[in-house]
């Protein structure tokens, strides 16, 4: 019993540090260039807003576009391509059901996508006292 109490101990603490470690590299990765202007939208971020909680995308990717491993992918601060983004909109290839041009046209999408490119970046680690 005190071996298997041991071994749970074990796994969990090498869970830990593991999320930990991958966290860390995660912020102090340089943010990504700009992604050039024919691959993004122009849209209006509060309607985006608007639009986001309305047709349910928070319900799956959080009410800041923020995802969990658990329903739904991260989708802000930084969208993939809006190219991208669209065709999966449109034609999902997991769980997510599929948002045609009859439920969200091209410009409540390209709102959306400014919604979600308007989500800011989450703080340093470093910034977070209860981490320190």
């Amino acid at each position: 019993m005190k071996t298997r109490c041991l071994q749970l101990l074990a796994l969990t603490l090498v869970a830990a540090l593991t999320f930990a470690v991958r966290a860390r590299a995660q912020v102090q990765t340089p943010p990504p260039a700009p992604r050039p202007s024919a691959t993004t939208a122009t849209g209006n971020a509060e309607n985006g807003k608007k639009l986001f909680t309305s047709v349910g995308c928070y319900q799956c990717h959080g009410r800041e576009a923020q995802g969990s491993t658990a329903t739904g992918p991260r989708l802000g601060p930084r969208p993939i391509a809006f190219a991208a983004l669209s065709k999966y909109v449109r034609a999902p290839t997991g769980q997510m059901p599929p948002y045609t041009s009859k439920v969200i046209s091209d410009a409540e999408l390209a709102d959306i996508y400014a919604f979600l490119q308007a989500r800011p970046q989450p703080p340093a680690l470093e910034s977070i006292q209860l981490l320190k």
